[in-house]
C-alpha cells in the first residue's frame, strides 16, 4: 500500500476512532450478512443481486470486490470474481474479453455486452488485490486478469481483433458502451487512470495518463455551473446528452441516479491526492444547491439546472451518501462551527450522512453500495493499495 495519509472527515466533525470503527463494523456485519444483505453465496461463488431488478450487474460485482479487498475479505474477493468469470466473461463475439452487464442470479445471461463501469471496477480491484494479498494461480493472478481487461478496453478493434475498445482513443474519454459517441460522467474515474498509468501494460500506460486529464476535463465541463449537478448521459463537450436512443425508455438528460456517483467519484479522486479547483468548485455548489436551496426537500429529480420535478429521487440514501463523501474535496478542516459556509455546509452533509441508517426495501442495493462506498471513504477506509 501506497505511504498515503487518507483524509478521516467523521473524525474532523468530532466522531471518535472507537465510534468510527465500531459503526464500521456493524455497517459491514448488516450489509454482507444482515437479513437484508444482497450478497449472496453459491457454494464456491458469490454474487451480488440488484434488488430492484432482479439481477446481478457488473457494476455491484465490481463494486462487491473493490468493497472485499479494502475490508480484507479475500474469500469474498474470490467467490465474486469466480462467478463474474463463469457467467459474465464473454469469450467469442464482438464482445469477447468484456463482460456482460447483466445475469440472471441463476447465471442466465441477460446481455451480450459490457457496461464500462464494471470493467474500470473490476481492473482496478483485480490490481488491488494483487498487491495486498499477492496473485494466485489462473484467474486469481489478479494483475494479468487486470492488464489483460484494460488491453481489451483499449484496443479491441486493433490488429483482427473483433469489437470495438471502451474509451474514444482520440479523445481519451470513457463511453457509455463500446462503439457508442456518448459518455457517462459517473463512469470517469481519474484516479483511478492514474493508477492505470502505473500498473497496466506498458504500452498502455500513456494512454490513461492521458485519459486522467481527460476525465477531469470533462467532469468539470459537465457539471453544471450553477448548480454543480451533471447529466446521466452527456455528449463529448461536457453538455446533456438528450438525443433520443432506441433503446431506451426514460430520459438520461438529467440529475438522476447514475449521476449522483459523480459528486463521490470527485472526493475520492481529491482523497487519493488528484486536487483540482474546478471540481472542488463544483462540489462547493452542488452541496449549496441541495442542502440551502432545496433544504426542505433535497431528495428530488432534478433538471441539471437545478429545476426540481414532481417526482422523488429513486435513491434518496445513495444521492445523501455521495454528496457527504464530495465532502473529501472541500478544502479546510471540516467543521459544524466554521467559518467558511461552504466547509460548514459540507460538515453538515457529513454529520447527516452519519445518522443515516443503510436502506431498506426493494431499491436498497443501489443505495447501499454507494452508502458503504462513502463511508469507507468518510472514514479514510477506501485506500490505495
Amino acid at each position: 500500500m501506497e505511504n498515503r495519509k487518507y483524509r478521516n472527515a467523521f473524525a474532523e466533525i468530532g466522531k471518535t476512532d472507537e465510534e468510527i470503527s465500531a459503526r464500521l463494523n456493524e455497517i459491514v456485519q448488516e450489509f454482507f450478512c444482515g437479513e437484508d444483505s444482497f450478497y449472496h453465496e453459491d457454494g464456491d461463488t458469490g454474487y451480488f443481486e440488484d434488488t430492484g431488478n432482479h439481477d446481478a450487474r457488473t457494476e455491484g460485482m465490481s463494486y462487491g470486490m473493490m468493497m472485499a479487498v479494502q475490508l480484507d475479505k479475500k474469500d469474498i474477493f474470490d467467490k465474486i470474481w469466480k462467478w463474474s468469470k463463469k457467467y459474465m466473461y464473454l469469450t467469442e463475439g464482438d464482445n469477447e474479453g468484456y463482460f456482460r452487464w447483466s445475469c440472471g442470479v441463476d447465471g442466465k445471461s441477460f446481455a451480450e455486452g459490457p457496461a464500462p463501469d464494471g470493467e474500470e471496477f473490476y481492473a482496478m480491484a483485480l490490481f488491488f488485490a494483487s498487491h495486498r494479498w499477492g496473485d494466485g494461480e489462473g484467474i486469481f493472478n489478479y494483475s494479468h486478469e487486470a492488464k489483460e481487461i484494460l488491453r481489451a478496453c483499449v484496443h479491441k478493434g486493433e490488429n483482427g481483433r473483433a469489437g470495438a475498445p471502451m474509451w474514444n482513443r482520440d479523445n481519451k474519454l470513457i463511453l457509455f458502451v463500446p462503439g457508442s459517441d456518448f459518455t457517462d460522467a459517473s463512469y470517469h474515474l481519474p484516479h483511478f487512470y492514474e493508477l492505470f498509468a502505473k500498473w497496466a501494460y506498458e504500452e498502455d500506460r500513456d494512454f490513461f495518463a492521458q485519459a486522467a486529464k481527460a476525465s477531469r476535463d470533462y467532469i468539470a465541463k459537465s457539471c453544471h455551473p450553477v448548480t454543480g449537478m451533471n447529466p446521466e448521459y452527456g455528449e463529448f463537450d461536457g453538455s446533456p446528452m438528450s438525443r433520443p436512443l432506441p433503446w431506451a425508455t426514460e430520459r438520461h438528460d438529467w440529475f438522476y441516479s447514475d449521476a449522483y456517483r459523480t459528486a463521490a467519484n470527485i472526493g475520492l479522486d481529491r482523497s487519493w491526492g488528484g486536487k483540482d479547483d474546478r471540481l472542488e468548485d463544483a462540489v462547493r455548489r452542488l452541496q449549496y444547491t441541495l442542502g440551502i436551496v432545496n433544504k426542505n426537500s433535497p431528495f428530488m429529480t432534478y433538471e441539471v439546472d437545478g429545476t426540481p420535478l414532481d417526482e422523488p429521487a429513486r435513491h434518496p440514501v445513495g444521492l445523501l451518501a455521495t454528496t457527504a463523501q464530495a465532502s473529501l474535496a472541500i478544502s479546510g478542516q471540516l467543521s459544524l462551527d466554521a467559518e467558511d459556509k461552504s466547509v460548514r455546509l459540507a460538515a453538515e452533509w457529513v454529520e447527516r450522512f452519519w445518522n443515516e441508517p443503510l436502506r431498506k426495501g426493494d431499491r436498497r442495493y443501489y443505495d447501499n453500495c454507494l452508502y458503504l462506498f462513502a463511508f469507507l471513504a468518510l472514514s479514510g477506509n477506501y485506500k490505495i493499495w
